[in-house]
C-alpha cells in the first residue's frame, strides 16, 4: 500500500510505502518495529506451502536484489551459497563462512521481510555445528535451511565427481537440525543421482524425511522423467532447481507444478544478469572514457531512491530536509 504525504519544506507531494495498523495506513520502513510481521518466517513458509500453487522463488544475493524481487511480486526468496560466494569473489567450494552467510541473510530479510530459503551447504560441520547453523540462521531471519549430503570441499550439484557422506550421516545432521529449530523449515538435498542413480536418490530422500526433513531436493536432474519419478517417490514436498547452464533442461514453474513440485528456485539468475550488465559498463568506460552510452540501461537517481524507499526513511526524521532530486543534465 501507499499513502500520499506533502513535504513541509517544499510542498512537494510524494508517495510513501505503508502498512495497516488498526485499519490505518501508516508509513513503513524497517526501522518501524510495529510494521514487522509477527509470524515467524518459517511458519509463514509452511503455511504458504499448503496452497496448491507452486512457490516460485528467485534468488537474491543482497538486500537491494531482494527489494526488486519483492517489488515484482514474489512471495519468497532463495539465498544461494553459490550466489553469495560469487558476490564475494569466491568459488562455491565451501570457502564462505557461516558468518558470511548470516550477514547476507540478515541484510536480505531486513530489507524485504519475506520468507528466505537459505542454502547452508553441508551445514558448516557435524551435528553440533549444524545445530548452531540453525540457531544463527533463525536469528538472521531465515524461513528454511537447505543442507546437502556432500563431503567437503563441496561442489555445485550440476558438476562432476561430488563426494557423498552416507545416508545415515546425513540423517543425523537432519535430526540435529530439527532438534535445534523453533520454526525453521529443514530442506534436505541429495546429490546422489549422478553416482548412485534415481532409486538410491529416492531412498536417501525418504531417509531424510524420516529423520525430520520437511522438504526434499535432488539436484542435477536431467529429464522430465527424473523430476516426475523423484517427486512421486519421496513422500514429501519437493523442491526443483531451475538453474541455467547446468544439467537440467529449461522448464517453467507451471511445468514443475504439473510434475509434482511445491517449490521452484532460480538461484543465481539475478546475479548472472547483473554481472553481465556490470561487465558491459566497465568495458564501455574503458573504451569511451565515459558512461553516457550505458545511461539508457541504468536506473535514474529517482528510480533508485524509489526502489530503496529513500523518502520513507527521510520522513521518519523531521530534522532532515526533504531531498530534492536534481534535474538530469543532458
Amino acid at each position: 500500500m501507499h499513502i500520499k504525504t506533502v513535504s513541509p519544506i517544499t510542498g512537494s507531494v510524494y508517495l510513501l510505502h505503508s502498512c495497516s495498523i488498526n485499519n490505518l495506513e501508516v508509513p513503513m520502513t524497517w526501522l518501524e518495529g510495529e510494521c514487522a510481521n509477527p509470524v515467524p518466517a518459517g511458519k509463514r513458509l509452511a503455511e504458504r506451502l499448503k496452497q496448491p500453487e507452486i512457490l516460485r522463488t528467485p534468488g537474491a544475493h543482497n538486500g537491494l536484489a531482494g527489494l526488486l524481487a519483492k517489488r515484482a511480486g514474489f512471495e519468497a526468496l532463495y539465498v544461494s551459497g553459490a550466489g553469495i560466494s560469487a558476490s564475494m569473489g569466491l568459488p562455491d567450494l565451501g570457502v564462505m563462512t557461516l558468518e558470511d552467510l548470516c550477514f547476507a541473510v540478515r541484510t536480505i530479510f531486513r530489507a524485504t521481510d519475506l520468507p528466505l530459503i537459505v542454502d547452508a551447504d553441508t551445514g558448516y560441520g557435524e551435528a553440533l555445528n549444524v545445530m548452531r547453523t540453525v540457531r544463527e540462521l533463525e536469528m538472521a531471519g531465515a524461513a528454511a535451511m537447505q543442507i546437502e549430503d556432500q563431503k567437503l570441499p563441496k561442489k555445485c550439484g550440476h558438476l562432476n565427481d561430488k563426494q557423498l557422506v552416507s545416508a545415515d550421516e546425513m540423517a543425523l545432521k537432519v535430526a540435529a537440525a530439527v532438534k535445534a529449530r523453533t520454526h525453521l523449515q529443514i530442506i534436505a538435498r541429495t546429490d546422489s543421482l549422478a553416482s548412485e542413480g534415481m532409486p538410491a536418490a529416492i531412498i536417501r530422500a525418504r531417509t531424510y524425511v524420516a529423520a525430520g526433513a520437511d522438504i526434499v531436493f535432488a539436484d542435477g536432474l536431467t529429464s522430465e522423467d527424473d523430476f516426475r519419478a523423484f517427486a512421486a517417490g519421496v513422500g514429501a514436498p519437493a523442491l526443483a532447481n531451475m538453474t541455467e547452464f547446468g544439467r537440467t533442461p529449461h522448464f517453467t514453474g507451471q511445468k514443475f507444478q504439473e510434475m509434482g513440485f511445491k517449490i521452484v528456485i532460480w538461484p543465481v539468475s539475478q546475479l548472472r544478469v547483473a554481472l553481465k550488465a556490470m561487465e558491459t559498463l566497465y568495458g564501455t568506460i574503458n573504451r569511451d572514457d565515459a558512461t553516457k552510452a550505458c545511461e539508457p540501461d541504468m536506473l535514474t537517481r529517482a528510480e533508485l531512491y524509489d526502489r530503496i524507499n529513500y523518502f520513507d526513511y527521510e520522513e521518519l526524521d523531521a530534522s532532515i530536509v526533504k531531498t530534492v532530486i536534481p534535474e538530469a543534465i543532458e
